[in-house]
């Protein structure tokens, strides 16, 4: 007798899943359902729960699209959620059995985004050993610029000559728990002339994750007088920082502002946290590297890690069968 049900979200798991993203290993606010549903009428939830015997092991967000199974796209990352006392052998046993329901359901195929190793509180490689039983296609990998906050490299000249800069011009640094000033002001203005685009978060979205999410989404800005000059909005985790949006005015090289701001926040707002994440300098599927940003970034002394991309077809759970001699 099969041990293990799959069933996709509802509306009355709400509390459940959410009880079960705090206490999992490699839960983040990101996977909580008021997160991830902020932007639902762009996707096509399929997020799944796996239980043992009514007892709830597993979450797996996700979206369905053009007959494709992803990791939640709405999200910077995504895998398998489970709790601290889950060991490998469950760990497998749980993503046959998602393999196996999607195949029956008629989904094809998954396409799967990891979660970078810093967010987990405790080792999370299950999925990637999984990946290579599975023959599965990395099609994305991504290079994050991260600081190891207990072992800090020192900052560069240049980082360093900007500070000097922003104290030169009497620079301030302020959090604020609003959003307008930097969103109408630097943010919306620069994506648009740099790159013709807007936030992936408009700003009515980021006031509302800002509303749920209190603790995990900040605001810090750098003002020259009474005009503000740059700034950048972070999502904090139990231990990682993570720069979401970082942007400057025309004069940001001249006034050293997002060099001050950020050392501001890795020397002293965010030093007992455990990583500072600059996020990805990445362009075309992470097929190429924006230099200048990256070395803008490696100043600080943040290094690489990676965040994979697999593809797989969900048929291939045959060939987990006979893993375990």
């Amino acid at each position: 007798m099969n041990q293990f049900k799959v069933k996709r979200y509802q509306t009355q798991d709400f509390e459940l899943w959410n009880a079960f993203v705090s206490k999992a290993k490699n839960g983040t606010f990101l996977f909580h359902r008021d997160f991830m549903e902020y932007h639902k009428d762009r996707f096509n939830d399929y997020s799944l729960l796996v239980f043992k015997k009514d007892k709830l092991i597993a979450l797996l967000p996700a979206n369905h699209k053009d007959g494709v199974l992803y990791s939640h796209q709405g999200l910077t990352y995504g895998g398998l959620l489970v709790d601290s006392k889950t060991k490998f052998q469950v760990v497998f046993d749980i993503f046959k059995e998602l393999l196996e329901y999607l195949a029956l359901e008629g989904v094809s195929t998954l396409n799967l985004k990891l979660l970078p190793s810093i967010y987990s509180a405790l080792p999370n490689d299950e999925l990637l050993y999984l990946m290579f039983l599975l023959n599965a296609n990395l099609y994305r990998r991504d290079a994050l610029s991260v600081i190891n906050l207990n072992s800090p490299i020192k900052f560069s000249k240049s980082r360093i000559e900007g500070c000097k800069r922003a104290k030169k011009h009497e620079l301030i640094i302020k959090e604020v728990d609003t959003f307008e000033a930097f969103w109408n002001i630097i943010l919306i203005p620069n994506l648009s002339k740099k790159h013709k685009a807007s936030p992936v978060h408009s700003l009515e979205e980021i006031r509302f994750l800002k509303s749920k999410f209190p603790k995990n989404i900040r605001q810090f800005n750098v003002y020259q007088g009474q005009h503000i000059v740059a700034g950048t909005t972070v999502f904090e985790t139990d231990n990682v920082v993570h720069s979401q949006y970082i942007s400057g005015n025309n004069l940001k090289n001249e006034l050293g502002s997002l060099d001050a701001l950020h050392a501001y926040l890795i020397e002293t707002v965010f030093k007992d946290k455990l990583y500072f994440d600059f996020g990805t300098s990445n362009e075309n599927e992470g097929r190429q590297i924006n230099g200048g940003l990256q070395f803008w970034k490696e100043g600080f002394g943040a290094r690489t890690i990676i965040q994979d991309f697999y593809t797989l077809e969900t048929k291939t759970f045959k060939a987990l069968e006979d893993v375990f001699i």
